[in-house]
């Protein structure tokens, strides 16, 4: 009744022009990419509180950041200029309050993805902008 198709797809035949193994990605690779994103992320925002707030610590932490990323993607992470606004206390807030986000985000898929350096570097993050938020973990 139907005639069975007897070419590849348009997707397969690209696949292998361009010398793909896949489409796909292993969920190790989309962990990894999920948490540079993250850490990236983070940078961004370590970076405009550097520029808001200077300080030796967010400048270590932003080099670590960097490091830990340029470790994973294998080359240096592209820098956004920091915004030129001022430092008004509801600003700095809710920068803190994404980065806080963002490394818990970060946190949970470095831990899904059993990577111990990240896992680590989130979690340091973790607290620095909790504490920032002045949020206590319940004991």
């Amino acid at each position: 009744m139907y005639e069975p198709i007897r070419t590849q797809s348009v997707h397969t035949m690209a696949a292998q022009r361009c010398g793909m193994r896949g489409l796909h990605r292993s969920r190790e690779e989309e962990l990894d990419i999920r948490l540079a994103w993250h850490l990236t992320a983070l940078l961004t925002l370590t970076d405009e509180l550097r520029a808001l707030t200077p300080s030796h610590a967010l400048d270590d932490a932003a080099d670590r950041l960097a490091a830990r990323i340029t470790h994973m993607r294998g080359h240096a992470p592209l820098r956004a200029a920091p915004t030129a606004s001022r430092a008004t206390p509801a600003h700095i807030t809710a920068l803190h309050q994404r980065a806080h986000q963002l490394a818990g985000q970060a946190l949970v898929v470095a831990t899904t993805g059993g990577d111990t350096a990240g896992e680590t570097l989130a979690a340091e993050r973790l607290a620095t902008h909790a504490a920032a938020l002045g949020i206590t973990a319940a004991g």
